[in-house]
């Protein structure tokens, strides 16, 4: 069998939806982070992924549960690959519907998932559900809805709300870097300027910022544009037009970038979630 993914959007809630297979020792992913919350379940085969500094290995029945900005990869281990599908939570959105679950949550506390893996069936069973009623074309929105407050019911027993981080000096240095690639994404942006902003050097620099977010600065930047290029291409923007306006080389070198990280062109990516023509 062929390595395939299958990938749609659902308008309502902005959920993507994806459900791929990759075949035995297929390196699947290059490092790399969303801006979603990530909640996932392993279909078949072994799913190996670094995230949080750990070696993980997902198996059948298994979810898998990943936070904004984490860092992961993926590999198939195993001569018979592994199939699995993801559902893409907006931040926002969940943030909303996880609050009206919980009592009064201050603003200064940020969502968060306490582990990476769980065996816990009953989630596992409500994200497959969620998935199938959203993939399914004429099904009801009531029915949807249902399936959605199981799953959000179901992450209640694996969320946790965390206070923001203090502002200790090294994590102080990291943010600012963090913020100042943010702001200026869409520029040729030169290790100089990072060096100056902070008074480390490169050596240090780099260290420290890859310590905090698993990545070394240029390779952040690369993730925070294909991010961001992620948002454009659903949203109908053109590849040659996402290329020039976040600062890729050109359409090649954005499509060289994305392939590696999600496995689809962007041109394909584009089309999957809008049905909009090339």
């Amino acid at each position: 069998m062929s390595s395939w993914i299958e990938l749609k959007k659902d308008g309502p809630s902005g959920i993507e939806l994806i459900r791929a297979h990759f075949c035995g020792y297929a390196h699947a992913y290059d490092p790399h982070w969303h801006d979603d919350y990530l909640v996932g379940i392993t279909e078949q085969g072994v799913q190996q992924f670094h995230c949080r500094r750990q070696r993980h290995r997902s198996t059948p029945g298994q979810v898998f549960l990943l936070e904004p900005g984490e860092v992961h990869d993926g590999d198939a281990p195993a001569e018979d690959g592994f199939t699995y599908q993801m559902l893409y939570l907006n931040p926002q959105w969940l943030d909303v519907q996880l609050r009206q679950l919980f009592a009064e949550v201050p603003d200064s506390f940020r969502l968060g998932f306490a582990a990476t893996l769980s065996d816990d069936r009953l989630l596992a069973q409500a994200t497959i559900r969620a998935f199938s009623q959203l993939q399914q074309k004429g099904e009801g929105a009531m029915q949807q809805q249902f399936a959605l407050d199981s799953l959000l019911c179901g992450l209640t027993r694996h969320v946790h709300w965390r206070r923001s981080s203090p502002h200790e000096t090294s994590g102080y240095q990291a943010r600012r870097i963090r913020d100042f690639l943010h702001a200026n994404s869409h520029q040729d942006i030169r290790m100089e300027t990072l060096t100056a902003l902070t008074g480390l050097d490169r050596f240090r620099l780099t260290r420290l910022f890859r310590q905090t977010y698993g990545l070394p600065p240029h390779a952040y930047l690369v993730q925070l544009r294909l991010t961001q290029a992620r948002r454009l291409l659903a949203s109908g923007a053109k590849p040659i037009a996402v290329a020039a306006q976040l600062g890729f080389a050109d359409q090649s070198h954005l499509g060289r970038w994305f392939q590696r990280a999600y496995r689809l062109t962007p041109a394909h990516y584009r089309k999957l979630c809008t049905n909009l023509p090339d």
